[in-house]
């Protein structure tokens, strides 16, 4: 008789070692940790899929501008395409130099050198400004997969100890230490741990991927900005004063 009690016995605590199990025996306090792991590693999911989308978007969209501008195309007439299309960074920075460009040389281009330094510079700066402002919202979302990276090991870890202590009351009130009654204590502790782990460790990787990817793109603009500054810098030494803006772009 007693074989069989103990057998339905550890049958129950075996069904109460699955995850759902776990967590609906958990300690109120141990559930709000793994509530909190749980959104947070749906929640880094979401920003990985969606910087991914985003990244490989923008690449494909830099492609299709950077064939467009090395064409030969004249320059005005690629920004009268796309100065209404700066959702684009690239776009953007293209838009940003050409507008302080056109109202540089709206009555024409200047001869004297110190307002074509000035000119230069303040087209550099406008580009320089662009890229900044786009790369901080290509970042949004880092911060918080850092964050996750870091802090939710320590939260899991803080569910598990607050766990243990809960088990280790049980055992003390029931005066029975067979590991039938401590196992689901003790996986219950252990499994907010794993919960940290499983938010912590996707969320690391996938911030250090991201980080070189954003640093890339980000050079890939400036490199664009620096080459684009050079074709306006050689329109200005030609003193080429037809309009305004330049008409075709300078073989590099």
């Amino acid at each position: 008789m007693t074989s069989a009690i103990e057998a339905v016995d550890l049958g129950s605590y075996s069904h109460d070692l699955s995850m759902i199990g776990l967590f609906m025996q958990a300690d109120p306090i141990v559930k709000v940790v793994m509530l909190i792991l749980m959104s947070a590693s749906v929640y880094s999911w979401a920003i990985v899929f969606y910087k991914r989308s985003v990244l490989s978007k923008l690449h494909r969209k830099a492609n299709v501008f950077e064939d467009s501008f090395w064409s030969g195309e004249p320059l005005d007439k690629i920004y009268q395409r796309v100065k209404n299309s700066r959702h684009d960074p690239m776009l953007a920075t293209f838009a940003a130099g050409m507008d302080e460009w056109q109202a540089g040389v709206a009555a024409g281009v200047p001869v004297k050198e110190s307002i074509q330094a000035s000119l230069r510079q303040r087209v550099e700066r406008a580009m320089n400004v662009a890229i900044g402002r786009e790369v901080s919202a290509l970042e949004k979302g880092m911060t918080f997969l850092a964050s996750v990276g870091s802090t939710a090991p320590f939260i899991g870890l803080f569910g598990t100890v607050w766990g243990i202590m809960n088990s280790f009351s049980a055992i003390a009130s029931s005066n029975n230490t067979s590991l039938a009654v401590v196992a689901p204590g003790i996986a219950e502790a252990l499994f907010a741990t794993a919960l940290g782990l499983v938010a912590a460790i996707p969320a690391v990787i996938a911030y250090n991927v991201f980080s070189t990817g954003i640093n890339r793109y980000a050079d890939r603009l400036e490199a664009f900005a620096d080459e684009f500054a050079a074709i306006l810098s050689r329109h200005l030494d030609s003193q080429d004063s037809d309009g305004g803006a330049p008409g075709r772009k300078v073989a590099a």
